[in-house]
C-alpha cells in the first residue's frame, strides 16, 4: 500500500509505504531512547549512582527506566517531583540533540510502574463507590498524566464517566455516574 509519492527532483518517483513510514517512527523512537540513554548515563556517573537503563518503545512514545541501583530513589523524590523534573530535563536533552520535541517517558526504581498501578485501583475503587451511591466522588489533586491513568481506569467500568475539574495544581478527577 503506498501512502505518498513524491518526485525526488528528477523523472524519478520514491513511494513511500505505510511500513516505511511505522519503521522510521520508531527508529526515531529507538534514537529518541538511546539519546536519552546516554544523557542519563552520564548523570548517574557525575553522581556516583548505581543503574541499569532499559529503553522500549510504546505505542508513540520511547520508555527509558532507570533500575538496579540503592540510591535511586534519591532520583524519584517526594511524590516523583526530582523524577518529574529529570523527565523533563532528559527530553530537553533529546530534543537538543533532535531539533524534535520528545514525549519520552523516564521511570526510576519502578516508581512510574507502580504509581500507574495505584491510580487505577483509586479510580476503580472511586468508580464503585460512585454506582453504589449514586453521587460524583471528587479525588484529590493529580499531574497530567496521574489523571490520564484514572480517566483511563474509570472508562473501562459502564455506569460511570470522569471529568476533571479545577485549575492546576488543583486540577482533580471527578467520578460520576453516567
Amino acid at each position: 500500500m503506498t501512502v505518498e509519492t513524491e518526485t525526488d527532483g528528477g523523472d524519478a518517483t520514491v513511494a513511500t509505504t505505510a511500513v516505511d513510514v511505522v519503521n522510521d517512527a520508531e527508529e526515531a523512537l529507538i534514537e529518541e531512547g538511546e539519546i536519552a540513554g546516554d544523557y542519563l548515563e552520564q548523570l548517574l556517573d557525575v553522581l556516583d549512582f548505581d543503574g541499569d537503563i532499559d529503553l522500549d518503545v510504546e505505542g508513540d512514545r520511547a520508555i527509558v527506566s532507570i533500575d538496579g541501583g540503592r540510591d535511586l530513589t534519591k532520583l524519584v523524590g517526594r511524590n516523583g517531583e526530582v523524577l518529574d523534573a529529570l523527565q523533563e530535563l532528559t527530553r530537553l536533552a533529546v530534543q537538543q540533540t533532535t531539533g524534535v520535541r520528545s514525549r519520552l517517558m523516564l521511570d526510576v526504581a519502578g516508581w512510574r510502574a507502580q504509581r500507574r498501578t495505584d491510580l487505577s485501583e483509586i479510580g476503580v475503587a472511586a468508580a464503585k463507590r460512585v454506582l453504589e451511591s449514586g453521587a460524583p466522588e471528587a479525588l484529590s489533586a493529580m499531574t497530567p498524566f496521574e489523571r490520564k491513568i484514572v480517566h483511563d481506569a474509570v472508562a473501562d467500568i459502564d455506569g460511570v464517566a470522569s471529568e476533571s475539574e479545577g485549575v492546576e495544581p488543583n486540577r482533580h478527577v471527578v467520578v460520576v455516574p453516567e
